[in-house]
């Protein structure tokens, strides 16, 4: 009898082949002790390359910021910032390692405040200076102010900043979203607009069409988080004509576009599969699925109980 092949769980990364190999490059234990001592170039080189190459593909240069400033030891932004006091990209990445320093410990302690970030706020800055057209910093800011509870109004302008710089930024809209969630600084209300207006703004083929769903997501989570018995009444929400409309939005505006793929395409696949399984779509769930593959991501299957098997089964039931 043939066994049932699992998912491969997605890291951070996801699909994007060269940052998997920087990653693999920078992560070695040998290359952690003495930074590099004896070799042949500094320690921080693949990032470097990585960044470069990535060029002005700001959504993509965001994603991989991202991934590298939560992944890499804090010593190899820190020796790349001391040799290069001035590079742009070493100052962005060196500001976004220090954001997720602060959102990590944010995590574990109550009342993290600007007293607690205000010299990383100033590299930040720093950063947006060297890179005027660059929306990372603005994003790395819109993280910093998440971790540091700042009211959702207050982080507009930043978010403003960011897509100023780059239109509908996926990553930009998605970080504005989640500070506007009720599990974040905002509520329900803000949530639900903010996804509303986007979509109906944003251009065809856009990633921002999901953007409903996910604040679906949030909603689901937030109350499933609020009240654990109430994980099984969640569920309605998914049958509401408006989330109907949310999903068919997202299929014509982005699903059957035909346009490049972005750097968290994956993502959005997985939550757009999520979406129509959680309706009985298995009809329209079928092509996502075959563009996941077996790359099935952490979140946002950790809403469902069992969420691998679950995963399976939507995925065999979207096959035939």
């Amino acid at each position: 009898m043939l066994r049932r092949r699992t998912p491969v769980f997605t890291g951070p990364e996801l699909d994007d082949g060269q940052l998997q190999r920087t990653l693999a490059e920078l992560r070695p234990s040998q290359q952690m002790h003495g930074l590099g001592t004896g070799a042949t170039r500094p320690l921080w080189t693949p990032a470097a390359e990585l960044l470069r190459t990535t060029g002005r593909d700001w959504d993509r240069r965001a994603h991989r910021v991202s991934v590298l400033a939560r992944a890499l030891p804090p010593v190899v932004a820190d020796r790349w910032i001391k040799d290069c006091p001035r590079d742009p990209d070493a100052l962005v990445l060196w500001a976004c390692a220090q954001v997720a320093q602060v959102a990590q410990v944010a995590q574990v302690k109550e009342n993290t405040d600007w007293s607690d970030a205000r010299e990383v706020y100033g590299n930040c800055g720093r950063a947006a200076e060297a890179a005027p057209e660059d929306p990372t910093p603005w994003l790395a800011v819109l993280w910093l102010m998440y971790a540091c509870a700042s009211p959702a109004q207050a982080a507009v302008p930043v978010w403003t900043e960011a897509i100023t710089r780059d239109p509908w930024n996926r990553a930009a809209c998605h970080q504005m979203l989640r500070h506007l969630s009720p599990r974040g600084h905002g509520t329900l209300m803000q949530t639900l607009d903010f996804a509303e207006r986007c979509t109906h703004q944003a251009p065809h083929g856009s990633p921002v069409a999901l953007l409903p769903l996910a604040a679906r997501v949030e909603l689901v989570a937030y109350r499933t988080t609020k009240d654990p018995t109430a994980a099984f009444a969640a569920d309605g929400h998914w049958y509401e004509p408006r989330a109907a409309t949310e999903a068919d939005t997202a299929l014509a505006k982005w699903f059957h576009a035909e346009t490049p793929p972005h750097a968290e395409a994956l993502a959005d696949l997985n939550l757009l599969a999520l979406a129509l399984t959680r309706m009985k779509r298995t009809r329209d769930a079928a092509p996502v699925f075959r563009r996941i593959g077996r790359h099935m991501t952490s979140h946002p299957w950790d809403l469902v109980p069992d969420a691998v098997r679950t995963f399976q089964y939507w995925r065999d039931q979207a096959r035939g």
